[in-house]
């Protein structure tokens, strides 16, 4: 059987609270750990892509998303920006496929 999960991460909000991603420049990473509802039979695909990034118009768009560390039970999202960019907010979208047991596989015929 295919199982397919999907959800929305919000991570990160740097704008109101001055954070490195709005107010630093130079090489800068922001990850989170990302559970499956249900865990699969052994790590599946995962997709990441931004559903909403708010930035600063002045500076150049630097941005590198990724979905690494994947395994039967979750994922890390990963965002990472450069130079001069000034992100204030993302928010990104997941989805994975891969495979799920049977519920029937758990009965035993005597």
């Amino acid at each position: 059987m295919v199982g397919v999960d999907q959800g929305v991460l919000n991570l990160f909000s740097d704008f109101a609270t001055g954070g490195e991603m709005w107010t630093g420049e130079g090489p800068r990473e922001r990850r989170q750990w990302v559970n499956f509802s249900e865990t699969y039979l052994s790590p599946p695909s995962v997709s990441i892509s931004i559903c909403l990034w708010d930035l600063d118009s002045d500076t150049n768009l630097r941005m590198d998303i990724n979905a690494e560390d994947i395994t039967d039970q979750g994922f890390t999202a990963v965002f990472r920006t450069w130079g001069d960019t000034k992100i204030a907010r993302v928010r990104m979208a997941w989805q994975s496929i891969g495979q799920v047991g049977d519920p029937d596989d758990a009965w035993v015929l005597d």
